[in-house]
């Protein structure tokens, strides 16, 4: 995947693809809706996305922990929405 060059992102920022897509996706939203766009919470994003806060070991490992357990239950609610599935579907 290409990365963007600053020119072609929200206001000429140096985002990734996916924090530029991600501001243009809440833009839209806000939009569609009739609401502001251009609000603290915009600002906020963007803050974190050009500095993200540090994490410090602990923070890690615990973010790691979470995103093993999160893994492991999608994998099992996949095998368990398969095994409830009817083999035979009505058409």
């Amino acid at each position: 995947m290409m990365e963007p060059e600053p020119a072609d992102t929200f206001r000429g920022l140096p985002l990734t693809a996916e924090q530029d897509s991600e501001i243009r996706h809440y833009i839209h939203v806000r939009q569609r809706s009739g609401l502001p766009w251009d609000t603290p919470e915009l600002r906020a994003m963007l803050a974190d996305m050009l500095d993200p806060p540090q994490a410090d070991d602990e923070d890690r490992q615990a973010l790691s922990g979470s995103i093993g357990k999160e893994r492991a239950a999608a994998v099992l609610d996949g095998e368990s929405d398969r095994d409830r599935a009817d083999p035979r579907p009505e058409s």
